[in-house]
């Protein structure tokens, strides 16, 4: 896979589609690499008539790891002492979008990844043609609860063997998933497999924990934005329920909200159509710019 320097970091990548379609950035969610975006839900966007760009965000993945950086604590206040912040991360996402020669871009983020879409539309908006922010919410700690059982997946140990690691990730994954589109227990082991032995490191992880928590509230920045915007959301979400998507799109001016019945915190395949049909609503009501690579899509 390629790499891109961006924001002082090497950002891994990987492309679909044609180079002179719009582009759409896909940006993944706390300690998900961007295999998480499945391969075929990249083709399936492509295939719309978009180049997609997915990519491990800095501290995961292929990317850079900051083990230079301290690893975080909460501060007996509860205040994160975090060594960068989402606004970094969305920084990040604009040095890849200058490696990379776009102009503007669709975005697309889940889970911590819309977060990190939020702070790009008020932060970078000229950079920006639309957001789609999927299974996410608005740093307002009043909503997007997260239920003990999934919380319980965020704070266990880090497995100590590889065997170990893959049957905690199977399992985190049965609890935080989609109850109405369950996976199989095969593609389940296959995903917990393929990502550890792709790259594992939990302390950037954490570093990305804390970047949340200390980043605060964007609602009231979140009302200036004036961008095409979809909000995305089930409603048996265990790690950020639905009032975070609620609110999400009652702070974006024009947002329209997807409410998606028995979707957890999962991508499930039987849903992307769903979100295909979002993004391809959303991104159509762009502006079409001149320069290449920034037009609608069909």
């Amino acid at each position: 896979m390629p790499r891109a320097r961006a924001n002082g970091l090497e950002l891994e990548y990987e492309t679909f589609g044609d180079p002179a379609h719009p582009p759409i950035v896909l940006v993944m969610g706390l300690g998900a690499q961007m295999i998480t975006w499945d391969t075929g839900f990249c083709e399936l966007l492509a295939a719309r008539g978009f180049q997609v760009i997915r990519f491990d965000n800095r501290d995961i993945g292929l990317s850079t790891w900051l083990d230079d950086l301290a690893v975080p604590e909460l501060s007996a206040a509860g205040q994160a002492d975090a060594p960068y912040l989402l606004s970094d991360l969305a920084d990040d996402t604009v040095g890849l979008f200058d490696a990379l020669g776009l102009v503007k871009a669709h975005v697309v983020g889940a889970s911590m990844g819309g977060m990190i879409v939020q702070q790009l539309a008020i932060d970078h908006p000229d950079r920006l043609l639309s957001v789609t922010s999927i299974m996410s919410t608005t740093g307002d700690p009043s909503v997007g609860q997260t239920s003990p059982a999934a919380l319980a997946t965020l704070t266990r140990p880090p497995a100590k063997t590889r065997a170990e690691a893959i049957e905690q990730s199977i399992a985190n994954f049965r609890t935080t998933g989609s109850p109405g589109y369950p996976a199989s227990g095969e593609y389940l082991r296959h995903k917990a497999t393929r990502a550890y032995d792709r790259a594992v490191h939990p302390a950037g992880t954490l570093r990305q924990a804390m970047a949340i928590l200390a980043s605060g509230d964007r609602t009231e920045r979140l009302r200036d934005v004036r961008l095409p915007a979809l909000v995305v959301h089930g409603d048996s979400d265990p790690m950020i329920d639905l009032s975070g998507g609620k609110a999400t799109a009652a702070a974006i001016p024009g947002a329209e909200l997807v409410v998606l019945p028995g979707m957890g915190h999962d991508l499930p395949e039987p849903l992307w159509p769903e979100f295909v049909a979002g993004i391809v609503r959303t991104t159509a009501r762009a502006r079409a710019e001149d320069t290449p690579g920034t037009g609608p899509a069909t």
